[in-house]
């Protein structure tokens, strides 16, 4: 019984180990996707300079800001959520994944309502380069958000129904991994937006 169990935890560290690859080989990916979007956005900085420093002032900083502590919070509930899952704390795991959802939503929410804001004193991605830039790299990043929540759910789901606990805790971790990434994206992307003029 204690060669099976010996077994057992090798399989489950294997496991572990091949998930982290892959993850980080998919946000690898995800970070050549940004880094080309953040590249554009620094060449079009240094040749438009004027544009980009008008532009950006017409960003609601307030709700960039709201944004930012909001996902900040969420990388913190995700990595409580991971912490429980190894713990084996079922209760805990459950909370800490419908915090992380909730933030996610509310970043939506806010988003909402600064796009609601520009869309109103029509600035759309057409508008100018500065524009098309910011909707296409926020954009592409709420749509990072959305898919996270996805991730988030499915991992709320399996909790729910036992299928999560100290000794399978490989997907909260690897949503994890993802979580994170979605907010340092944020992180790079609100100062460059909102504060660097």
């Amino acid at each position: 019984m204690g060669g099976a169990t010996g077994e057992s935890r090798d399989e489950r560290s294997y496991a572990l180990e091949t998930a982290k690859l892959g993850i980080w080989c998919f946000l690898a990916t995800e970070v050549l996707l940004f880094g080309g979007l953040f590249t554009a956005y620094t060449v079009f900085r240094l040749r438009y300079p004027d544009l980009f420093h008008t532009e950006h002032l017409k960003l609601n900083r307030i709700l960039g800001g709201a944004n930012t502590v909001i996902l900040i919070t969420s990388s913190l509930t995700m990595a409580l959520a991971v912490s429980a899952a190894r713990q084996g704390r079922k209760k805990r795991l459950q909370l800490f994944l419908l915090c992380t959802i909730g933030l996610a939503a509310s970043f939506l929410g806010v988003k909402y309502l600064e796009w609601s804001d520009d869309f109103s004193r029509h600035l759309y991605p057409g508008t100018n380069l500065f524009f098309s830039l910011y909707f296409t790299m926020a954009g592409l990043h709420a749509l990072h958000v959305i898919a996270g929540m996805g991730v988030l759910t499915t991992l709320l789901a399996m909790a729910h129904r036992g299928r999560l606990g100290r000794s399978r805790h490989t997907p909260v971790e690897i949503g994890g991994l993802y979580w994170h990434f979605v907010d340092l994206v944020w992180i790079y992307l609100f100062p460059l937006l909102y504060l660097v003029g």
